[in-house]
């Protein structure tokens, strides 16, 4: 049932997750694109538009580990079929917004809760039907999300510019909805539900063996230092990341670019996050979590230290194509990360914890630069606080423990 004339089934699994990455990924970028459309046409602050997409990644970051168990439990199809409805319906709401109050609601709330099964869910899934490609498949995945950074904001965009943001979010909402539970419906929890192994190997002789899976319970995995320092090192790269997603379109229009030249910045971060995800991830199947993490961040860095100086379109281009592929790294690495030193037995739950610590990260990053824009009038301590947090992530890397022999997977 598996395969069809030696075509391993997790490749559709693969291409599955990468659709719906592609969604929600898209769906966060345009995050951005919508922000000077609220603030010129209602008025509000910058404090309170970013403070609507922080609540929402607060919401993804509470929901994160509860959104983990419940792919353990139940497994993807179910739970990205409830996201993903969530998650169409926020944007679908926009179409009748009036008060801020709604945009916390609709893009706080039920957005928040249908992003918090995107990436624990898909990529717990691609963790369990490969082993030793592990990182290559979870950046196919994440690829797609690259994909959906470069097309939906730029299709967005073109929409706001002709019938206007409204009906923009309502069709991008209905679209999510179909696509999202529909895709859903394509994966399975793991390799053992279809009779197979992980990676296509032939299946085990012994059916009870090949429905085990090896790794440390979510008990003492939360005991372990190590878990701890992906959770902080999450913080601080999403921090500097959400921040960079909800910002960057604002900065470019402050020094001149015209909104859709200012998106097209956004939307070179997403081409360029592909090659990111394509390479970290294969590279990280070779040289493991450590020095993933380790080259991420040295990336995430130096594009910091130059979008100090950048105030003109070609400078902020060339950020865009620095900072892309750390960017997509990072959202790469991380789950096979998990799996190297936990193993697959509590995946779920574990990233989840993961995505959560980080999660809280960038629930302040975007409202803390909002906050230091609108008090001082410029972006300049907002972004020298990010290169801050990309060098505190580097020494937070820089103390995970060496490469295991051999991933601890199922």
């Amino acid at each position: 049932m598996g395969s069809d004339k030696g075509f391993f089934h997790g490749y559709r699994i693969v291409a599955a997750c990468s659709v719906i990455q592609a969604v929600n990924l898209g769906g966060i970028f345009t995050f951005g694109v919508l922000f000077p459309e609220l603030e010129r046409e209602f008025g509000w602050s910058r404090t309170a538009i970013s403070g609507a997409t922080s609540f929402a990644f607060l919401v993804t970051g509470g929901c994160a580990v509860l959104m983990g168990r419940a792919g353990d439990r139940f497994g993807p199809r179910a739970v990205l079929s409830m996201a993903g409805i969530m998650f169409g319906l926020g944007y679908a709401l926009l179409f009748r917004m009036q008060a801020v109050w709604e945009l916390y609601l609709y893009l706080g709330l039920l957005t928040g809760i249908g992003l918090a099964a995107h990436d624990v869910t898909t990529l717990s899934t691609i963790a369990r039907w490969f082993v030793r490609r592990r990182g290559l498949m979870s950046g196919f995945t994440k690829a797609g999300g690259g994909v959906g950074q470069v097309v939906v904001p730029t299709v967005m965009a073109a929409l706001i510019a002709g019938p206007g943001w409204r009906i923009a979010c309502l069709l991008f909402g209905i679209t999510a909805i179909v696509v999202l539970v529909g895709t859903a419906q394509m994966l399975r929890r793991s390799p053992a539900a279809l009779g197979l192994k992980p990676d296509g190997e032939a299946p085990d002789p012994s059916p009870n063996r090949a429905q085990q899976e090896v790794g440390a319970s979510f008990r003492e995995a939360f005991r372990s230092r190590t878990i701890w320092l992906l959770g902080i090192a999450k913080f601080c790269d999403l921090f500097c990341l959400f921040t960079v997603i909800v910002h960057i379109v604002p900065f470019g229009v402050d020094h001149g670019l015209h909104p859709a030249m200012a998106a097209g910045v956004l939307s070179t971060i997403g081409a360029m996050s592909i090659a990111g995800r394509l390479l970290l991830g294969g590279a990280y199947d070779r040289f493991g979590a450590r020095r993933s993490l380790l080259a991420c961040f040295s990336l995430l860095t130096a594009s910091l230290v130059w979008l100090q100086f950048a105030d003109t379109t070609w400078s902020l281009f060339l950020f865009a194509a620095v900072y892309g592929p750390a960017h997509g790294g990072f959202f790469t690495i991380t789950s096979p990360s998990v799996a190297e030193y936990f193993g697959t037995r509590a995946h779920g739950t574990l990233f989840g914890l993961v995505i959560s610590c980080g999660t809280f990260g960038a629930t302040l990053g975007p409202i803390v630069a909002g906050s230091l824009f609108d008090m001082w009038g410029s972006y300049t301590i907002a972004f020298a606080l990010l290169l801050g947090f990309s060098l505190a992530g580097l020494a937070v890397a820089s103390m995970l423990p060496r490469p295991v022999q051999a991933p601890a997977a199922g």
